[in-house]
């Protein structure tokens, strides 16, 4: 997707909340806040959204020489995520469609993202993701590419989220079927480390191999990966491969922007396939 010029002052805001992560020192905050508006006025603003939110926040990081200014609120997403897990693991368990359930509640994760907003109600989330009718025919299409499949290839989005992607991938990884979990090689936002995941424990899932990609390389995955099937969390991952054919997008729509080019409303559910 090309960023918006709606995506300017997201960037702008973005900056600020990841600069009060850090420190509570509003000259400071005011002097990182000038040079990111500083940045944004030098960049091209027809590179696509990933491109520019990685320069944007590595000002940022650079200004406080720390690389991962949400690194606490991570940590605190995973934690409050692994607590309610076993909750998350009956209702699975427990439902009449195993599949279907983890599809929905991992998608209901996708709610735990500090770019469109810092403040989210869980929950809810939840209770909307269950209640919500998935596409009969998107879900067809998933089942039958899915009994296919021997090697998947699955984009992970944020902390905290990724222990709603546990659901789903224990039950993705049976019979045979090999999974490569994509995380950010480098921390942006509250976007999924190679640390986050080791710490939820998705690399002790059978068949699950987590592997590292720098933002914005995903763009070009078709070209590198032989994979049978691809599986793609969230706004961002779907603002790099929305271009692709055949992938499935699993995310909630936060963004009016990514809304509109799903031709859905903000707060829906999302599963389908481009």
């Amino acid at each position: 997707m090309k960023t918006h010029l709606d995506c300017i002052p997201c960037f702008q805001r973005q900056a600020l909340e990841a600069a009060r992560m850090i420190t509570n020192d509003e000259g400071k905050q005011e002097e990182v806040l000038r040079d990111v508006m500083g940045t944004l006025q030098k960049l091209d603003w027809h590179e696509k959204q990933l491109i520019i939110a990685k320069k944007v926040h590595k000002r940022v990081a650079d200004a406080f020489n720390d690389p991962d200014p949400y690194k606490r609120v991570k940590k605190e997403s995973n934690d409050a995520a692994m607590k309610l897990y076993p909750q998350l693991e009956k209702m699975v368990k427990e439902s009449r469609n195993s599949l279907l359930t983890a599809i929905k509640l991992s998608i209901a994760g996708n709610i735990i993202d500090f770019g469109p907003a810092s403040e989210f109600d869980v929950n809810e989330s939840i209770e909307k993701a269950l209640q919500t009718k998935i596409d009969g025919i998107t879900y067809s299409s998933f089942l039958k590419d899915l009994k296919n499949s021997r090697k998947v290839l699955y984009f992970g989005d944020n902390a905290g989220e990724i222990v709603f992607d546990k659901l789903l991938l224990n039950l993705l990884s049976v019979e045979n079927t090999k999974i490569r979990f994509v995380v950010k090689a480098t921390p942006m936002l509250n976007d999924a480390t190679l640390e986050d995941a080791h710490y939820v424990q998705l690399d002790k899932i059978p068949g699950v191999e987590v592997v590292e990609m720098e933002t914005g390389e995903n763009d070009s995955i078709m070209e590198r990966e032989n994979v049978d099937m691809i599986l793609s969390k969230g706004q961002g991952n779907y603002e790099a491969l929305s271009e692709e054919p055949g992938i499935y997008f699993l995310l909630l729509a936060k963004c009016p922007i990514i809304a509109k080019d799903l031709k859905a409303e903000v707060g829906d559910v999302i599963f389908r396939r481009s």
